[in-house]
């Protein structure tokens, strides 16, 4: 049966653009896929611990050296991992904070970007940093408070967000990435409402054809 992971990284628990659609999606999704199974992770009310002594001690140990100590640091990366390897495919709702993700989102990227397990550093390799997940299809929903910000925009070199993800993600073994972008959301005038018609419609196509 396919597995659907989904990622909320907003601050907001209502009026947020990317969980309206990153619910649509789910829903499309489920509608299509009666016998799938939805895991859902909401890394604002469930944050990520952050990255701390113990956890690099622990994560950089060899594994056969690690105490019962060290794996129970590494348990919560352990979860997160498992999360992604289990599902078929993932959707992420982003939105852009002063230019870039989410705290709550950073934190748990550092959790699951760990050498050894989701990526190998071999110092004599050429390159020296391979990934070790395997790929699967990835959906970001990103809202943004200006359209400019977005690809091909006036302002699109202050976007550090899109490619911040796709280099995370890529680091990892995970390159089907595709974006869903709203703009316009400090505006709240006619090109808001264009930009998530557009992306409402895009969301539904995709969500049926993962």
């Amino acid at each position: 049966m396919p597995r659907l992971l989904v990622l909320n990284s907003s601050g907001r628990t209502t009026r947020s653009i990317t969980r309206r659609l990153t619910k649509q999606y789910t829903e499309g999704w489920l509608a299509a896929h009666p016998d799938g199974v939805l895991c859902e992770r909401d890394l604002t009310l469930h944050l990520s611990t952050p990255v701390n002594e113990a956890w690099i001690a622990s994560a950089f140990a060899p594994a056969e050296e690690r105490s019962p100590a060290m794996e129970a640091v590494l348990a919560e990366s352990e979860t997160l991992l498992a999360e992604i390897e289990a599902a078929d495919a993932l959707v992420l709702g982003v939105p852009m904070y002063n230019f870039g993700v989410p705290a709550q989102l950073k934190a748990y990227f550092d959790q699951i970007i760990r050498a050894g397990r989701s990526f190998q550093f071999d110092p004599d390799a050429e390159p020296p940093y391979q990934p070790l997940l395997a790929d699967k299809p990835v959906t970001i929903i990103v809202s943004v408070w200006d359209g400019d910000l977005l690809p091909g925009g006036p302002m699109a070199e202050l976007n550090f967000l899109e490619p911040h993800l796709l280099t995370m993600l890529g680091f990892i073994g995970l390159h089907s990435v595709d974006f869903v972008r709203v703009g316009y959301e400090e505006y709240q005038d006619g090109r808001l409402k264009k930009a998530l018609g557009l992306a409402e419609t895009e969301v539904a196509r995709r969500a049926v054809a993962v």
